[in-house]
């Protein structure tokens, strides 16, 4: 009996690594929904590659630190393909200026909490029933390398509280839906940077990155090709995991003395 058509909604999409993730699932035979924040163009034209593969795709605009967005977004997907079997909670703002907490207004503090925490929740909630009616679906979340050991990052206070917040909650939400058929693992990129969000593991073969114990760039196949493998029939006794997919890089460098002198940070992909 033909497996129904699966459908993948991927926040964040229409770049990056949410792109690279839409084609590999779209190859999977799921039809995609695209979500943009600002890059209308490039969400459109997404979604006309995702098409020419024989699935079907909508892009559909908002912000994952708005509630009224969720809502909307969830709603839209749900009326265009029936039902939303896959979430990939890629998106979440992340602020590249290195600062003390002490730094931080109240409202970066509450959007960065909104966009990487409680927004990534409040969709899970919106996108639950549809599943469980179903009684399938899989659930990713994004964290960063080594957020389970809830290790400190200075300069970082805000959003790797909202990360380390959602692992609990990953671990949580896997026990909780694993008998309605719901699977919730969280992937952890490495050091992924610019262009080569958008790579496959051939386009760097051969090139250097001296601060990669892997020695080669990490590149959006490699966190694709993990997603998609989690979002398998035959997956669903993988539930709850953390993922590393870092070529072995630890995200959060010493500072040194009482400076801010650091390398760079990794591409969190969210």
């Amino acid at each position: 009996m033909m497996q129904p058509r699966k459908t993948a909604l991927i926040t964040g999409s229409a770049k990056g690594l949410g792109k690279m993730t839409a084609l590999r699932l779209a190859d999977q035979g799921c039809d995609i929904v695209v979500n943009y924040m600002h890059s209308e163009r490039e969400a459109y034209e997404l979604c006309e590659g995702i098409r020419s593969k024989g699935v079907r795709s909508i892009a559909v605009q908002g912000n994952i630190a708005v509630q009224a967005d969720r809502e909307r977004l969830v709603h839209e997907a749900a009326c265009a393909f029936g039902s939303i079997d896959i979430l990939i909670n890629n998106a979440g703002p992340f602020i590249r200026e290195r600062r003390l907490f002490n730094e931080y207004t109240v409202d970066e503090i509450n959007y960065l909490m909104q966009g990487n925490l409680l927004g990534v929740m409040h969709l899970d909630h919106l996108v639950l029933p549809l599943m469980r009616e179903r009684r399938w679906g899989r659930i990713i979340h994004f964290g960063f390398g080594h957020a389970a050991e809830a290790r400190g990052w200075p300069h970082r206070a805000v959003y790797a509280a909202a990360k380390v917040g959602l692992v609990s909650f990953t671990k949580t939400l896997a026990v909780e839906e694993a008998s309605a058929g719901i699977t919730v693992n969280m992937i952890c990129p490495g050091d992924i940077r610019g262009a080569n969000k958008e790579k496959t593991i051939a386009d760097v073969e051969g090139q250097i990155d001296e601060e990669s114990p892997r020695g080669r760039p990490g590149t959006g196949e490699d966190i694709a090709r993990v997603i998609a493998f989690l979002c398998e029939e035959r997956s669903d006794f993988i539930t709850g995991n953390l993922m590393d997919v870092s070529g072995g890089l630890d995200p959060i460098r010493a500072v040194i003395g009482g400076s801010r002198t650091m390398h760079k940070d990794p591409g969190t992909g969210a």
